[in-house]
């Protein structure tokens, strides 16, 4: 098993996993009972951990097409909606199954596909502004990959050119890209700070997140008050002076219109 990227046979909880098995598939050659296997699922799932910074892909992700997916997501949500004992005969849910799927497919967990990255086009810094430039409260829309259910917050993204500018409306579209993917804060947050110098080839760029998880508000603890913030620091911006500039413009209200 991996918890946050380390292999482990040890749940958080320090109980040893003598090797068993979940849902038929063994590990060290044991096998769980359905109550402790759905322990140890709950258990990762509320760790909120990544596995890696890369979001976890089949190699064979994009063999079928976009209207292939949809249609059998369709037929398996319309399973699930079966067996949950839903009317799907009723007019307000009948179309529910293609609605999701489609919602799936062309917007929500439209980042999966790299077609759908964008393309971010570079400009010479005429001006020779050498300040750090700052875009705040960017929306985040995603969801938590353990449970399904959305992470609503802000991203805030800084850089300090190297000689190249990158239109604004670019770093907001950049962040919406690695949103529209199952996630956890802490992979997107890299994701983003990543994408972004390679994009403006520096290492000076840094990426806060404040973000709300519904997975801990609607279920679980449901803790409707708390929030989770990640950061990723490069460059100048490790730097203590540059760091507390940053958070200092980020901490300001914004700009009512």
């Amino acid at each position: 098993m991996k918890l946050n990227g380390t292999s482990s046979n040890t749940p958080s909880n320090g109980t040893p996993l003598t090797g068993q098995s979940v849902n038929g598939s063994p590990v060290n050659g044991y096998a769980l009972d359905g109550d402790y296997a759905d322990e140890l699922v709950d258990e990762i799932g509320d760790a909120h951990g990544a596995t890696s910074i890369d979001t976890p892909m089949r190699p064979d992700a994009f063999v079928l097409d976009d209207a292939l997916k949809i249609d059998l997501i369709e037929e398996h949500f319309r399973e699930i909606m079966t067996i949950m004992g839903l009317d799907l005969t009723d007019d307000s849910l009948k179309g529910s199954p293609r609605r999701v799927a489609k919602m799936y497919v062309n917007e929500v967990f439209s980042g999966l596909n790299p077609a759908n990255k964008p393309k971010a086009t570079l400009f010479e810094n005429k001006f020779r502004y050498n300040e750090m430039l700052v875009e705040k409260d960017i929306t985040v829309q995603t969801y938590c990959e353990h449970h399904f259910v959305p992470i609503l917050g802000k991203a805030h993204v800084a850089y300090i050119s190297s000689g190249k500018v990158i239109g604004l409306s670019k770093l907001n579209r950049i962040v919406e890209y690695f949103c529209k993917r199952p996630q956890v804060q802490e992979r997107l947050t890299v994701q983003i700070a990543e994408e972004l110098k390679r994009v403006l080839e520096t290492e000076d760029v840094a990426v806060i997140i404040d973000a709300k998880h519904l997975c801990v508000s609607t279920r679980g603890i449901h803790d409707v008050n708390s929030s989770t913030i990640t950061s990723s620091y490069g460059g100048k911006f490790s730097e203590e002076a540059t760091k507390q500039e940053l958070l200092r413009f980020v901490t300001q209200p914004s700009v009512s219109i």
